[in-house]
């Protein structure tokens, strides 16, 4: 019965982790940042490497640079842009389990919204060119992730 159990819990997990997919670098984070203090105070996190996880809400229909990915609290979502050709996030990663690390940046509208992402559906929902003329805007820089 011990050797059937074991058997089990092997099957399991090798069956979620077969699911994953993983993009860029290595995570080497383990401490997860709630996406809610990131957006209550962003400046504070600038610079800093951290670890976001939630479900992916869209993903770039152009070329796959970036994802938005959900934050803890209803409408909350962070940008996780990452470097054109180096990550390629599939379609199919909409409604998926994302695990992200990287770096907190503020976006610069210059060089940031040129480009095939100001001429995206999503630019006036949350995409880089979205919000307030003048106001700054912080987007996730993507280093490494994992889909599940």
């Amino acid at each position: 019965m011990k050797k059937l159990l074991a058997l089990l819990l092997i099957i399991t997990v090798s069956i979620s982790f077969a699911n994953e997919e993983k993009y860029g670098k290595e995570i080497t984070i383990k401490e997860k940042t709630n996406i809610s203090k990131i957006l209550k105070a962003p400046a504070k996190f600038e610079g800093k490497t951290i670890l976001v996880e939630g479900d992916v809400l869209a993903v770039c229909p152009s070329r796959g640079c970036w994802i938005e990915v959900s934050g803890e609290k209803e409408g909350e979502k962070i940008k996780v842009k990452v470097e054109d050709g180096v990550i390629v996030f599939p379609q199919d990663a909409k409604g998926k389990k994302a695990l992200v690390e990287g770096t907190i940046e503020e976006i610069k509208a210059e060089s940031e919204c040129g480009g095939h992402e100001g001429e995206e559906a999503h630019a006036d929902e949350g995409g880089c060119c979205s919000g307030s003329k003048g106001a700054k805007a912080y987007q996730l820089r993507g280093l490494g992730a994992v889909i599940k």
